[in-house]
């Protein structure tokens, strides 16, 4: 159901409609208590509705709750509230419409003012400066979201705002999963998380999904990095790695095929870096994260 300025969500008073996007509407909000503008997401009712689905996305929201970091977007609440719903036939007998109570279950974030990166793409990329400065942000960011246990599995240029000062954000992690340590001993370089999902299910944005996330295979955190090579792809053409006429030709592209080759002007290293990120088996991707941001920074210092 759709939220208009005025309406309560508990202490939290509907400001404006930011967007909507496969898990659920956002709003701009305001706190009552605190007196302090938030985004509240409202669930999609095939999540609220599921008791199951809706105790994961709790859970998930409470791990990602603990990532306190100045580029993940902070979470601050859930809750649920009993709102007047829309009409439904009375009683036989009875005239009139009468309201079907409607439980609405929200997720309450920071308010992140500023541009995503779809926006600050143009079609001809960006300067290589304004791409490492955002590519090492958003990496820090998965690196410690992947540290905490936690794959995104929807890393996209939608999903990252930069705000006026340059500030690097990332959004979005409705679809996060905590991964599962497999393996034991006090090495942690021996482990390997594990983000299940149930066979066959595929989650995600097409355009940037790994090969094995298209297929629907478990992902871990070598996921997030094909997709962050495919957002550090988009950042630097201006186009995305892998766009064709449909969703399923997409995604079979993605499981089959290679990106256009970047521009001769990009850096040789930088094209490896994306190269690295972008292979379709995770066994012969950067493995950990922190590399990537690493190799980012180090080509930064050779950049200027």
């Amino acid at each position: 159901m759709s939220l208009a300025a005025g309406m309560r969500l508990g202490p939290y008073e509907i400001l404006a409609p930011i967007g909507a996007g496969g898990m659920g509407e956002v709003y701009k909000a305001r706190d009552t208590r605190l007196d302090r503008t938030v985004a509240i997401k409202i669930l999609p009712p095939d999540v609220a509705a599921d008791p199951d689905r809706r105790a994961r996305f709790e859970r998930e929201a409470r791990a990602v709750a603990a990532l306190s970091h100045p580029h993940i977007c902070a979470i601050y609440d859930i809750g649920e509230v009993l709102l007047p719903g829309p009409e439904s036939p009375g009683l036989s007998g009875v005239e009139g419409r009468v309201p079907s109570p409607v439980t609405v279950h929200y997720l309450v974030m920071e308010h992140v003012p500023g541009r995503t990166l779809d926006d600050l793409c143009s079609r001809k990329g960006m300067t290589l400066s304004d791409t490492l400065r955002y590519a090492i942000q958003i990496a820090d960011a998965l690196v410690a979201a992947h540290e905490a246990g936690v794959v995104h599995r929807d890393v996209k240029p939608g999903n990252v705002m930069v705000t006026e000062k340059g500030v690097v954000k990332v959004l979005d992690f409705g679809l996060a999963k905590r991964t599962e340590q497999s393996g034991s001993g006090p090495d942690d370089s021996t482990r390997t998380d594990i983000a299940a999902t149930e066979p066959g299910m595929v989650v995600g944005t097409v355009a940037y999904m790994s090969p094995e996330q298209a297929e629907g295979n478990p992902v871990d955190a070598r996921s997030d990095i094909f997709s962050f090579g495919a957002v550090l792809y988009e950042m630097v053409m201006g186009t995305p790695a892998f766009q064709a006429g449909s969703k399923l030709s997409t995604l079979a592209a993605i499981i089959a095929q290679e990106p256009k080759p970047l521009s001769p002007d990009v850096p040789h290293d930088l094209v490896t870096i994306i190269g690295r990120c972008l292979r379709k088996d995770p066994a012969h991707r950067f493995q950990h994260m922190d590399d990537v941001k690493v190799a980012l920074l180090e080509l930064q210092d050779d950049s200027d």
